[in-house]
């Protein structure tokens, strides 16, 4: 316990915003079980399942974003295709919940989901076993993202890719698992992609207390990410590779192997990424190979910028907003929200550099430093 006090020490000294994002945060959770299990229906109070299934949707968005922050505002790599890690822990997800299916689909097979039996499946593919086992799953989420990342990051990291290249073979990466899914033979359900889920862990995804126990679990992996992330940056690894964000030829020159730290960050990224998909799919009942799409990628980047690039909770905040924001104009008026979407982020480029968070912290600044002339100029009178 004592080796990560320092740790907790400097968190609670040096991170004023952290604090307050970790207290809204389990605020929110306590706030969320009272509202929606305590206090009855009839209450103006009460807070309905769909809704808080919605706000852990965000959260699952939020956990997304703080590990792009990671890559992008603390090592300085701007992901364009971050979204592939997102989607692919959505589909090892995804697969555990339609092994848990059995023989209650349409079709009523006891080992092949409906959209096998329907395209002519007649055994499950290799790729498929083990799934009916949530701690394979759970595996398969860290490992799967995990593991393209370290592929492709030895690959890019080695051969010195960097800048807007770097950004362009990321979109690259994640358009092309689109299309690959996208394919009927693939065996992932192709442009339907996996849903129709009846339970986890043997427990109705349809139950109130199921969605509630999933919302806690988005907060929970929320508050872990931010944590992990923290630990990360204050470490000695943090000043590494923010040197390496502002001048990696200066580091490569000092005798470091800049790519091995480069390589570890965008893998646990990537891991990180991969377990905010698996909480999303349970709790939207879908995943496909939209989520593979580029623009899901942008809009990621969108999230960060807004919120504050190398904050960490700044992005959480962007990613909460924008998100909000997108559910209400959708419902209100779908046909202009892909150019709100444009404006956000134009706007954030040249009014708000570093985002609502660095905004914020710009004016507390204006605001101390006059107030300390103020108080300098009236002891000057005295």
């Amino acid at each position: 316990m004592m080796k990560y006090k320092p740790f907790i020490f400097r968190l609670l000294e040096t991170d004023q915003g952290g604090r307050y994002f970790m207290s809204i945060l389990l605020a929110l959770i306590v706030l969320v079980l009272v509202c929606n299990l305590v206090v009855p229906e009839s209450s103006s109070f009460h807070i309905p399942t769909y809704a808080v299934t919605l706000i852990g949707k965000y959260l699952t968005y939020a956990l997304l974003a703080i590990s792009l922050d990671l890559v992008w505002g603390y090592l300085g790599i701007l992901s364009l295709g971050h979204g592939a890690f997102f989607g692919l822990g959505g589909y090892a997800m995804g697969m555990y919940l339609m092994r848990q299916i059995g023989d209650r689909g349409v079709y009523g097979h006891p080992v092949l989901p409906d959209f096998m039996v329907f395209l002519d499946y007649e055994v499950l593919p290799w790729f498929w076993y083990g799934f009916d086992h949530f701690w394979f799953a759970v595996l398969m989420v860290l490992l799967v993202p995990g593991m393209l990342a370290f592929v492709f990051g030895w690959l890019a990291f080695r051969s010195r890719v960097t800048g807007v290249y770097l950004s362009i073979i990321t979109q690259a990466l994640t358009y092309a698992l689109m299309l690959a899914f996208f394919q009927n033979n693939l065996g992932f359900g192709g442009n339907n992609g996996l849903t129709d889920f009846k339970d986890i862990l043997g427990f109705d995804l349809r139950s109130d207390k199921t969605r509630v126990a999933l919302f806690v679990c988005s907060a929970l992996a929320l508050l872990l990410g931010y944590l992990a992330c923290r630990f990360i940056v204050l470490s000695r690894l943090g000043s590494l590779i923010m040197a390496i964000r502002d001048s990696e030829g200066r580091v490569r020159a000092l005798g470091y192997r800049d790519e091995y730290y480069k390589l570890f960050v965008f893998v646990v990224a990537a891991m990180l990424a991969g377990i905010a998909g698996a909480l999303y799919v349970p709790q939207v009942g879908i995943i496909n190979p939209g989520e593979f799409s580029p623009i899901n990628s942008i809009e990621m980047v969108i999230w960060v910028a807004m919120g504050g690039r190398g904050t960490l909770y700044g992005a959480a905040l962007g990613a909460v907003a924008v998100n909000f924001a997108k559910t209400y104009f959708t419902a209100v008026a779908p046909e202009v929200w892909l150019f709100i979407l444009g404006g956000l982020f134009v706007g954030v480029t040249l009014f708000l550099p570093r985002g609502i968070v660095g905004a914020v912290q710009n004016i507390r600044g204006m605001y101390r430093n006059s107030s300390e002339a103020g108080i300098s100029q009236e002891a000057a009178r005295k």
